[in-house]
């Protein structure tokens, strides 16, 4: 079983700014949400069908009109921006308490050259914003097919 602390051994019940900096494995970068190190990249899907690309965001507690998806030049943009505000006064008490809220975020990815840009689809339902992109006629994949040798 391993050590759970790491702790200097010149005095062991202080650990050192050196021993947290090389403790931690700041390559790591197998948490794809982000979150341990405090960013709010939303997580995503990305599927391939025969005929058409499909992208699940997980955006939970959002709604429509907070995301802004765009292509351009074979590139998906999908961001966000939101502002909250809230103010809270008594009067008697002589009491004001103001909060505000600001999330942001932008995924961009690169998309393949035979996908239809004139026909996507977008929908937001249960905190996962689904988007379909359809493939051009002409571009989609062969069919599998074995060879005889001759």
């Amino acid at each position: 079983m391993g050590t759970l602390v790491k702790r200097n051994s010149s005095f062991p019940t202080v650990n050192t700014l050196f021993d947290d900096f090389f403790s931690k494995d700041v390559f790591d970068w197998s948490d794809k949400n982000f979150s341990t190190i405090g960013s709010n990249l939303p997580s995503v899907n990305l599927k391939e069908t025969d005929n058409k690309l499909e992208v699940d965001l997980a955006a939970p507690g959002m709604k429509k009109e907070d995301f802004k998806v765009e292509i351009d030049n074979n590139m998906l943009m999908i961001s966000s921006e939101r502002k909250e505000e809230k103010e809270e006064t008594r009067k008697k008490d002589n009491y004001v308490r103001k909060e505000f809220n600001y999330q942001s975020f932008c995924r961009t990815f690169t998309l393949p050259e035979y996908i239809d840009e004139s026909k996507v689809e977008a929908s937001y339902k249960d905190g996962i914003l689904h988007i379909d992109i359809a493939k051009k006629e002409n571009g989609k994949k062969k069919a599998h097919q074995t060879i005889a040798i001759k």
